[in-house]
């Protein structure tokens, strides 16, 4: 399976090296030919200087036949130079084949190119067999075995280097490179297995075998080409997995991974160097590859359990070799770059912490984590894409702080420091400087919270000696921030606030620990009004004090909230079902007060969102309070001392939107000195008339529901919770803004509520004079039932007046409704039990009602002759079209 595996990658290899050749040789041609001025065209001969154009013929699809761009811009001063007689004839280019695209060729690729390939992975395949097979037969010693796999190794070298000397007659440069690769790789295993298995040298001699073998590598790269340095260095990193080792020498392997590692890279960088182009193409993918493959070695090792302190070790100094120095020294500085290394020390940073985790948060791992983030932070002076290495390293760091096993106090005091001055004093010493990233900064704002969050987390609470410790600690840790975003500048976008809310939050939860409970709510909300007026350029330190008294105020907002919704379902709001007035003084006035500080101090919509945030809290604590004064706690159907909601909720309600409406009243009275103040008579007068119209007309209206309204019809509730809502929704309609075409429906269905709304109050006034205080004890009666039918000719008579007088024809339409409901009603439902003389009154009535109201309505809708033509001007305005008037 294994030798597949590497014929697959071989043949990956042969076609990517054929286009990187091609890529070369083109550069080289089009350097010669800029040296020496002549003109080419790819599979053309160069242009004659008549000046007739020769007919073009047709272009052929994908035809390499582009003209080179640097030639062309000096080929018409070459055309134009004049000959002389004596002048010599240009040299002309030998002509050229023409170059095709790639074609797959079945005869070269298996014929020619890969049977080398294969056969020098197949003669270091079968060295690591031939070693494989001496350890299970047993037929020579293991220092033997050894011997004999240096001298294979060594011969190899040799036939490449013979290769190389012979090359006019071998005529191949791949024979010498397959040879070298397969030699490089038999001599990795042998001294890897002398040094693992065998024992037969020493830990120091296996080293420099090792990087004796990873120089050779090197060298004979620039040798032979970079396919040597392929070869043997990938079949360095293969030798462990092939040789089977069932016990391994730890600290050993992860050494000679990394030389394998650096060895590649570094045989990369150079061979790009070198090459023309550079970059990716000459070589830098070869760097990459090392530190895949040596992170991928990494995870196998952290799968094994290291478990010694030497092991630990390690592998920690692997993952820093393979996450911080490597990126950092081996990979080319192109655009793509800065990924590549943000992903290796992001992939470096994750294992390092599971490495931790496995050698259970011991000193050392913690001090390996360290050094790493210290790797970042050192090398990110140069190099700045390790910045955001360092910045997922610290924040993989904290995440590691927060699952921290009950730590000791000391050690966490110790490594949080630490880790304080590696992820967020670097960063702040970059701000400093003025050449900060965007990592840099959200490194200073996030490790010094999440420090005080972890540790909070550990050994929060609140009054004992340790809690003062960590309060005062979290407070330190909240200069650096602040240093921070007084450094960047108060306008600084995103950076400014980061910072700004970073140094706030981390000072408040040091805070927590320090200062009781019962006054955290209210620290925030005067933080909240002292940075919105004493430091006015630090908007966000303001905004994010007033976020953390909201925060507060969420429970008992919630709360109120839950129980509200509840009452929608027609249960009565109980006094006992709302948070308690303590809950109101801790929590939401200061969330409210904090809300108008910061809207006061900002502008624009700003200052509209934060008085919003205001209004919610405002608003509940004033319920919640107004509340308390009726107390009503109780509700019940069959005890009447129990029937607290029945006497006291109609006047509970009532007095409840008096208040709405007379803050909206007072809000409409400064509006020409309160840019806000129409928008909030608005919200007021909509939340009265919305409260009166859900619980008062519908959900707990006297007429079906059990509600006391006062004994005598003069002197009781109806009046008042009728006039409210009326006058809540006049002063909504004169409050409201409105397009010029939605007006006129606007103005009508404000009649049609105040029409609504005078016949609900006719009718409860009426029912009240047959049953008392409870409008629904007794059953309405014969005598009322007609009553209620002549009260509404009466009303209906009342709106055609006042339609008249105003001059509004929804009034007037309004009087024909409510007369044509009545005069249903006279006809179908009460005259059917009438009989003799008090039906033939009722038709009477009826008749002459009927007769009058038509006669009051032609009057006013006649308009004398004289009158046609007014005498002053007419107002456009009540001439348009659309007019209540000219309707």
């Amino acid at each position: 399976m294994e030798f597949f595996l590497l014929v697959g990658a071989a043949v990956a290899l042969v076609l990517l090296w054929k286009r990187v050749d091609r890529l070369e040789e083109d550069l080289r041609e089009l350097r010669g030919s800029v040296a020496t001025g002549q003109y080419e065209k790819v599979g053309a001969q160069p242009p004659s200087p008549a000046p007739e154009p020769a007919p073009q013929p047709a272009r052929e699809p994908r035809k390499a036949a582009t003209i080179v761009p640097k030639v062309a811009r000096i080929a018409p001063a070459l055309a134009a130079k004049p000959a002389g007689p004596d002048a010599a004839p240009a040299p002309q280019a030998a002509p050229r084949p023409e170059r095709k695209g790639f074609s797959f060729d079945f005869e070269e690729l298996f014929g020619r190119q890969l049977p080398i390939w294969a056969g020098g992975i197949t003669l270091a395949v079968a060295g690591f067999f031939l070693v494989r097979y001496a350890i299970d037969v047993g037929l020579l010693s293991p220092a033997v075995r050894v011997a004999m796999g240096l001298v294979f190794g060594f011969a190899l070298i040799a036939g490449a280097e013979a290769a190389h000397r012979f090359r006019d007659r071998v005529a191949d440069v791949r024979v010498p490179q397959a040879l070298s690769g397969a030699g490089l790789a038999v001599l990795y295993a042998s001294v890897f297995l002398a040094g693992t298995f065998y024992g037969l040298i020493g830990t120091g001699t296996a080293f420099v075998g090792l990087a004796l073998v990873t120089a050779a590598a090197i060298g004979l790269s620039f040798r032979f080409g970079l396919p040597s340095a392929v070869l043997g260095l990938v079949g360095g990193f293969a030798a462990p997995a092939l040789v089977g080792a069932e016990e391994s020498n730890l600290p050993l392997l992860a050494f000679y991974l990394a030389l394998v590692a650096g060895g590649l890279g570094h045989a990369g960088r150079k061979q790009g160097a070198l090459a023309e182009g550079g970059g990716w193409a000459g070589g830098g993918w070869l760097g990459l590859a090392g530190i895949v493959g040596g992170l991928g070695w990494g995870l196998i090792m952290l799968i094994a359990q290291p478990s010694g302190p030497g092991d630990v070790v390690a592998v920690g100094f692997y993952l820093l070799v393979l996450g911080a120095l490597l990126p950092a020294l081996v990979l080319p500085d192109l655009r793509e770059s800065r990924w590549l290394r943000l992903a290796a020390g992001g992939f470096a940073s994750l294992q390092m912490a599971a490495l931790l985790e496995s050698s259970g948060y011991e000193p050392l791992s913690w001090g390996l984590y360290l050094l790493l983030g210290a790797a970042f932070a050192g090398l990110g002076w140069k190099t700045g894409a390790l910045r955001d290495a360092a910045a997922i390293a610290g924040g993989v760091g904290a995440w590691m702080l927060g699952f921290w096993y009950q730590p000791d106090p000391a050690m966490f005091a110790l490594v949080g420091a630490a880790m304080a001055a590696v992820f967020a004093g670097v960063p702040l010493a970059h701000l400093w400087r003025g050449d900060a990233r965007g990592a840099d900064v959200a490194a200073l704002a996030v490790m010094p919270l999440a420090i005080v969050l972890a540790g909070q987390w550990h050994f929060g609470g609140f009054g004992a000696s340790r809690e003062m410790l960590l309060g005062l600690a979290a407070l330190a840790l909240a200069v650096v921030p602040a240093v921070g975003a007084w450094r960047a500048g108060a306008q600084n976008g995103w950076r400014t606030a980061l910072l700004e809310a970073s140094a706030v939050l981390t000072a408040y939860a040091g805070l927590t620990q320090i200062v009781p409970e019962d006054y955290l709510p209210w620290i925030a909300a005067v933080a909240a009004a002292a940075l919105a007026f004493g430091l006015a350029g630090r908007r966000w330190a303001a905004r994010t004090a007033l976020g953390v008294a909201l925060v507060w105020a969420l429970w008992p907002l919630g709360w109120w909230a839950g129980a509200s919704v509840d009452s929608l379902a027609g249960s009565p709001l109980l006094v006992s079902d709302l948070p308690a007035p303590r809950d109101v003084l801790l929590y939401l006035v200061p969330a409210a007060l904090a809300a108008l500080a910061v809207a006061a101090s900002e502008s624009g919509r700003l200052s509209s969102a934060a008085a919003a945030l205001a209004a919610l809290p405002a608003m509940a604590a004033a319920h919640i309070g107004f509340k308390q004064l009726f107390a009503i706690r109780e509700w019940h159907d069959r005890f009447p001392e129990w029937r607290e909601f029945v006497t006291y909720g109609l006047a509970e309600r009532t007095a409840w939107e008096a208040a709405l409406l007379l803050a909206a009243l007072g809000a409409w009275r400064m509006r020409h000195r309160w840019a806000q103040a129409r928008f909030t008579a608005a919200g007021l007068a909509a939340a009265a008339l919305a409260h009166f119209a859900y619980f008062t007309g519908l959900a707990h209206n006297p007429l079906w529901s059990e509600q006391a309204v006062g004994p005598t019809p003069v002197a009781n509730l109806l009046i008042p919770a009728y006039a409210i809502g009326a006058a809540a929704l006049v002063l909504l309609g004169r409050s409201l803004t409105v397009p010029e075409a939605l007006q006129r429906p606007l103005r009508v269905g404000v009649d049609a509520a105040l029409m609504l709304l005078i016949g609900m109050f006719a009718l409860s006034e009426l029912r009240q004079g047959f049953a008392g205080t409870i409008l629904t004890d007794p059953p309405v009666g014969q005598a009322e039932d007609l009553l209620r039918s002549l009260l509404g000719i009466v009303l209906a008579g009342g709106f055609l007046l006042w339609g008249a007088r105003s001059g509004t024809r929804s009034w007037r339409i309004g009087s024909l409704v409510l007369m044509l409901v009545a005069v249903c009603k006279v006809f179908i439902y009460d005259t059917a039990g009438l009989e003799g003389l008090v039906r033939i009154a009722s038709f009477l009535a009826l008749g002459f009602s009927l007769i009058a109201i038509g006669w009051f309505y032609s009057r006013i809708l006649r308009v004398p002759a004289g009158d046609a033509m007014p005498a002053s001007p007419p107002d456009p305005a009540a001439a348009a079209p659309g007019s209540s008037e000219a309707s």
